[in-house]
Order: C-alpha cells, then structure tokens, then sequence
C-alpha cells in the first residue's frame, strides 16, 4: 500500500507530499489541473519511462518519493530479501529522480538500483490502468498466475515446478551422456592419457618447492662451499682467526681485572663470545665437512622438476590443482566407462518421471479448465454492468503444441493461458493488450480485480480512465464496484463523475494556483463542505449553487461517508 507520496519540481507540481491511507482514494478537479500529472509522477516513481520533459521549468532536477508498506505482500518480501533488502516495520522507502543532464537515479531502501529493478519490485505492489504500460493484465505470462491463484492451486504448481525441474535435470544428464559414441571414445581416450600421465609421476604436495630448494643447493655447491670455507677461517686461521684474537684479548682482560676489578663485566662477555665463536666455527667445520656434490642428484633433480612443470603447464597451475584434476578425471572418466551400463536405469527413470509429470500436468489442466469458467462469467457479468453490455470475456485454456501425440509439458504444465475479449458484438475475440480503448480496458481491470481481489497480492490499483464514455447508470456500476474493492485494497482512481466521486473514502482535488507569476498544481484533502462544493461543482458546474450543493449533500449521504462541518 501507498502510505506516503513526495514529489518536487515534476512538470507542473513544485512541492507536494501527502499521506494516504487505505480504501477508495479518488482524484477529481478541473480539465488541465494535473490530475493525470499525479498519475504520472507516481508512474516514474514505479519505473515507467521518463525524460528530461518532466523536470519542471527552471529546475534542476525532478524526484519523486514514496514509502510503500509490504507487509502482506510475500513476493514483494521475498524479491527484497534475495537482493540483501529488508522492509523496516514492514515498509520500505522507493525514490527516484532525473537531473536536467538526462541522468536518472533510483533507489530502494536508500540502496541504488536499476530502473529495471524498480519496475520489477513495484510490479509486485501497484497496478496502474489506464496507460499501456506497467499493468499486470496486459502480460500473457500473468493470467496464468491470477487462474492458478483463483483456482487455489498455487502450491500444487510449485511442487510441479520442482519435479518439472528434476526430470529437466536428468533430460540434461542422459543428453550429455549419449554425445555421439566417436565423441565418448574420444574423451575416454583422452581421459585415460591424462589420468595414467598424472598417476605415474606420483606428485605430491609441497614437493616442487622441497626439489627447488635442492636445486639451488647443488648447483650452487661450489659457490656456497667457498663462502662458508671463507667464514670458517676468518673465525679459526692459527694466529690471525677471529679466535685467536679474542683468546689474547682474554688473556689481557684476566690481567687487568685482577688490577681492576671493574673490568670483570669486560672480560665475562668476552669469554661468552669466544666460547659462542668457537662453537660456530666447530659447527662451520663440520657442515663444510658434510657437504657433497654430486652431478648425478642435481640431474635427478632438474628431470624431476621438468616433468613437474610439464604436467602443471597441462593441467594446472599448482601441484595440487593437477592433484585436483586427476580425482576430476579419474571420477568422468569411471562415469564413461560404466555408461552402457547406467544407461538403461537412467532411461527407465525418465521414462517414470515423465509419466509422473504428465499426469501430474493433466490434473493441473483439469483443475484450470474448471476454474477458467467460473472465472470467465464472473468477470464477464461485472464487464457488462459496467457499459460494456455486449463484450464477451474468454479465459483460454489451450494447450502447448503436440511432440510426437505427445503434449509438451513445461515448467508450469501443458496450458497456454491467455485472457481474451471481444468488447463489441460481432468482434471476435482478442487479447486483452490489443484494446484501443484505455477506458475499456481500465473497466476490464476493473472487473478482473473485483473479482480476483482476494487472489492476487498486488495490494494497489491506480486507475486513470475508466469513466471515459460512460454516465448514468453505468456510472453508478462502476462507482459500486471500486468501493467494493476498495475494501480489500486500496485503490486510487481518477474520475469526473459525480456519482462515482461520492463513493470515495479519500477524496483529493487537484487545483492549480499561481504565485510569483508561477503555475503550480497542488493536492487538496476534501471534507465536509468543501467535498460538497467540489462534488456540486462536478454535478452543474457551479460549487455554490445551493440545490447543486443539496444534491451533492444528498448524494454523499447515500452513498459515502457523510460528515458536516
């Protein structure tokens, strides 16, 4: 539902905002006043096309803004919860703009979004008739959805959907599996050279970086073999080492210290580095003493390391990614091999899930054909109180051409569904979308949501023409029918008729007024007497005319919710 409507600087409106509440909210006011103007700014923000036409003169940029409660409506919940969007206390907040740059932007939750993604979500939420464009009935795919939710067999065609989607899975592995047998020969082939190669290197984790170290080792023996010969004299030569060095520097240290004990600090450190010195140079000694180099073990090594980065250029960029490929290649490769036999099984399994499904379907037709005729009277009888009285109304129920004598079963059955009509006797009937007239296919609307007001969650209805051409009793008709739906959603509708006018819960009027030599179009709640005025001004013309003003008394009383002042 529609709670709360901003808008700035679009086509004529400067500023409005205005809260709105369920029930029956209806829109009159003078020809030119921008009634149409309101419609459109709310079109915009649900994603309908716009450009830079709209942004009122002399501004910058045009924004509409509205908080949308979505509470009860699952599938609006459901599109923001798969994105990372959450109502806050059940409402969210829609906003969209376009700069005098021709840049737009939109917004859901504070959250940029596509305009695409706009329409998609406010779809779920609001039906605006009367334009060619963004109206649930108009699309083929959508009559099948509001039959199924009229027949109560919703879950039916989820779980349909589910066991549809399984044996589609296993379609798609049995066609896989019987590519051509040139094909498979071939792959099991290359399978079997590929998993044999990889097998017989007996890789391991961590072993190419375990060779490289070893490489580096041999062939740079000699090298590291005269680096640490060097270190190892500079520490140990007789009489000009580093050791002999710090012996004499003991020997003097010992003297001293017996002269003056204060250099006893000196002398204990220098013992602990001779004795650490003397340790590094045995250890030098010993690791010199310990090298090899043999040519024969770097050979090994570098063969090692070429195989190594043969298969890695292969078949992966690690060692453990052609680990990884080899499980992947051994597991297919088992898979071709055993096809022959899983094929029977696997062909006898489809052939029981496509018995299951299609029977499964013809229930699922059985059940639409029974409800498309309830269906279809129901909204022809209303159609026809509604100025309509010859138009015919068809909800067809075909099926999808025949495979092989065979119906050819989709996701959501064998149906074709499709809502036709022929507004005129000797019409043949047509879809709904090829309605020239907007005010007949705005009665139409009407009469589809009057009847399956409690099966579809689209919780709002904007209609703009649906009065067009028609008066008296007609009128009445149509008045009648949006208070009734009005009861369970809330509706908005733009009308001129008094008698239709009456029957609001909520009634606005949009006026012009003129300040600082600017035209602008405001919103205006109408209650007590100045509801009356207004409903006397759609009656004779003339808002002060008491027996205009009487009749529009008399009218409200009878029909709406009357309160005086």
């Amino acid at each position: 539902m529609l709670e709360e409507l901003s808008v700035r600087d679009f086509a004529l409106i400067e500023r409005l905002s205005v809260s709105f509440s369920g029930g029956l909210n209806l829109l009159t006011g003078e020809t030119g006043a921008g009634k149409s103007l309101l419609v459109g700014a709310i079109g915009f923000l649900l994603g309908a096309r716009a450009d830079t036409g709209v942004i009122r003169t002399g501004a910058e940029e045009s924004l509409v803004t509205g908080v949308i409660d979505v509470s009860g409506n699952a599938g609006a919940v459901e599109w923001l919860r798969s994105r990372g969007l959450e109502p806050e206390d059940g409402r969210i907040l829609v906003r969209r703009g376009i700069k005098a740059n021709g840049r737009g932007s939109a917004y859901i939750q504070n959250q940029s979004a596509l305009r695409s993604d706009l329409a998609e979500l406010t779809a779920l939420l609001v039906d605006l008739h009367g334009q060619h464009e963004h109206q649930s009935l108009l699309l083929a795919e959508n009559h099948r959805k509001l039959l199924d939710s009229f027949a109560r067999i919703e879950d039916e065609v989820v779980a349909f959907g589910a066991r549809f989607a399984e044996l589609a899975a296993e379609r798609r592995a049995y066609e896989s599996a019987i590519a051509s047998e040139k094909e498979r020969s071939r792959e099991i082939e290359f399978l079997r050279f590929a998993v044999d190669e990889i097998s017989k290197a007996k890789l391991r984790p961590g072993e190419e970086a375990e060779l490289e170290a070893e490489e580096r080792l041999l062939s740079q023996h000699e090298k590291l073999y005269a680096a640490l010969e060097t270190a190892h004299e500079a520490f140990a030569a007789a009489g000009e080492g580093a050791i002999a060095a710090l012996r004499r520097a003991r020997a003097g240290l010992e003297s001293a210290q017996a002269i003056d004990p204060s250099v006893s600090e000196y002398a204990r450190r220098t013992d602990d580095a001779f004795y650490e010195l003397e340790d590094v140079a045995e250890s030098l000694r010993q690791h010199l003493g310990s090298l090899r180099f043999s040519p024969e073990r770097l050979e090994e090594v570098e063969s090692r390391l070429a195989e190594i980065r043969k298969l890695k250029k292969k078949y992966g960029a690690t060692v453990e990614e052609v680990l990884s490929r080899l499980a992947e290649d051994a597991e297919r490769l088992s898979r071709l091999e055993t096809w022959e036999e899983d094929r029977g099984e696997l062909e006898r399994r489809i052939a029981a899930m496509e018995t299951e499904v299609l029977a499964a379907a013809l229930a699922l037709s059985e059940k639409r054909a029974a409800a498309a005729s309830s269906l279809q009277s129901k909204i022809e009888e209303i159609v026809r109180s509604l100025g309509m009285p010859r138009a015919r109304f068809f909800v067809r129920v075909g099926r999808k051409d025949l495979e092989g004598g065979k119906p050819v079963v989709g996701p959501f059955g064998v149906d074709e569904i499709e809502f036709l009509i022929a507004p005129n006797l000797g019409e043949n009937p047509k879809p709904l979308a090829r309605i020239a007239s907007g005010g007949e296919l705005s009665r139409v609307a009407l009469a589809a949501k009057t009847v399956l007001a409690d099966a579809d969650d689209v919780d709002t209805l904007i209609f703009d023409e649906v009065d067009a051409g028609i008066g008296g009793e007609v009128a009445v008709a149509v008045g009648e029918h949006l208070k009734n739906l009005g009861r369970s959603k809330q509706v908005f509708c733009i009308t001129h008729l008094a008698s239709i006018a009456v029957r609001a819960d909520n009634h606005y009027k949009v006026e012009k007024e003129i300040s600082g030599g600017r035209t602008s179009t405001r919103l205006v709640r109408m209650e007590g007497r100045a509801r009356a005025e207004e409903i006397a001004r759609m009656l004779a013309g003339d808002p002060r005319e008491e027996s205009s003003i009487a009749h529009a008394t008399e009218l409200l009383r009878k029909y709406g919710d009357w309160r005086e002042l």
